[in-house]
């Protein structure tokens, strides 16, 4: 009979992981990307993917991502509060991908990705035109992280209400949304891993009554 201490491979996050790679961010994962697209006071464009991204509640409807380091994106919604979710798939990932570059904040990474800016409805930031989906977002909260000692730690939650929502109208299949048809790329672990979503994984469960 084999021990638990045989069965699992365990570390002290706080004492390093001792693997080639840290395996944290691919075992909560796949996970969406939050390709976020702002504007800054001055009027210049950023357009940045974040990994640490999701949806936190319905009403209204919340989504977040959480900034590790001041970056543009994260100095940008600061100085106007608003910013915009651009659904990142298949077909834009090598431009999503180009957009995550370390370049200087007055860099527009629309024209260094070579996508299309598209007006915004309700707020300053553009869409990108060739994302299938997209979502207008308005600042309610921008939280500093802490560790479990009460420090404070360089990284910053950004959570925003949705203020309207854009979706082609060839997703929306008898008014329900298709997810698959999307495209949609994620996040895993490692360096460079990311999954994509076919119909064929779909399976369904109901909740019980």
């Amino acid at each position: 009979m084999h021990s638990e201490s045989d069965r699992f491979y365990s570390y002290l996050p706080s004492k390093g992981h001792g693997l080639p790679h840290d395996p944290f961010n691919a075992i909560i994962g796949p996970r969406p990307i939050g390709w976020i697209s702002t504007r800054s006071r001055a009027g210049v464009l950023n357009l940045a993917p974040y990994s640490f991204f999701n949806a936190f509640n319905y009403t209204p409807p919340i989504m977040g991502f959480s900034s590790l380091g001041k970056k543009d994106t994260l100095t940008n919604i600061e100085e106007t509060g608003e910013f915009v979710w651009n659904l990142a798939t298949q077909p834009l990932a090598e431009a999503m991908n180009q957009s995550c570059a370390a370049v200087a904040p007055d860099v527009d990474e629309f024209a260094l990705s070579q996508l299309t800016t598209l007006p915004s409805t309700q707020v300053a930031p553009p869409r990108v035109k060739e994302s299938p989906v997209t979502m207008e977002c308005k600042c309610t909260q921008i939280v500093q992280l802490k560790g479990a000692d009460g420090s404070d730690v360089p990284s910053w939650l950004v959570l925003g209400e949705v203020v309207a929502v854009h979706i082609e109208h060839t997703l929306l299949k008898d008014g329900v949304y298709d997810t698959a048809a999307a495209q949609p790329i994620l996040r895993g672990g490692g360096p460079a891993d990311y999954f994509r979503i076919t119909a064929e994984q779909l399976f369904r469960m109901h909740r019980p009554r």
